[in-house]
C-alpha cells in the first residue's frame, strides 16, 4: 500500500481517482488546488502525486516546479493528469520533472496500473480508448 496525493479541482475526477486508488489498496490524500497540493505534499510526504494541470490559484505546472525545488518533495514521483493533450504541453510537464503525463479521459483501471507501475519502478502508457 502506497500513500498517494491526488490534486485536482474537479470534484468528480477527485472522487473517481481517490475511489479507484483506495479500492486498489492505497492510502489517498486529496487537495483541490495546486497551492494546497504543495502544502499537503510537504506535510504527508506521499509516495506518489497525481497532479492536474489546470487548477485555480496555482497551476499543476507551477505546483510541480515548487515540489521539485524543495528537498523533501523533490524525489516524489509526479504524474500529471490533464485534458491538455498537445505534445508541447506534455513535454512541458516532463521537462519540469513529471514522471509521466496522462491525458484525460483515462480509465480508472489504467490509471491504477500506471500508478502501480511507477511505484514498482517501471512505466507504461495509458490506453485512452478503453
Amino acid at each position: 500500500m502506497a500513500r498517494i496525493l491526488v490534486v485536482d479541482d474537479e470534484p468528480h475526477i477527485l472522487k473517481l481517482v481517490s475511489f479507484s486508488l483506495t479500492s486498489a489498496g492505497h492510502e489517498v490524500f486529496e487537495a483541490t488546488d495546486g497551492a494546497l497540493g504543495v502544502e499537503v505534499a510537504s506535510e504527508v510526504k506521499p509516495d506518489l502525486i497525481l497532479l492536474d494541470v489546470m487548477m485555480p490559484l496555482m497551476s499543476g505546472y507551477q505546483a510541480l516546479e515548487l515540489l521539485k525545488a524543495e528537498e523533501d518533495t523533490a524525489g516524489i514521483p509526479v504524474v500529471m493528469l490533464s485534458a491538455k493533450s498537445q505534445v508541447y504541453e506534455q513535454q512541458e510537464g516532463l521537462r519540469l520533472g513529471a514522471h509521466q503525463y496522462v491525458c484525460k479521459p483515462f480509465t480508472p483501471r489504467d490509471l491504477v496500473q500506471v500508478v502501480d507501475d511507477i511505484l514498482a519502478g517501471c512505466e507504461r502508457e495509458v490506453d485512452r480508448d478503453g
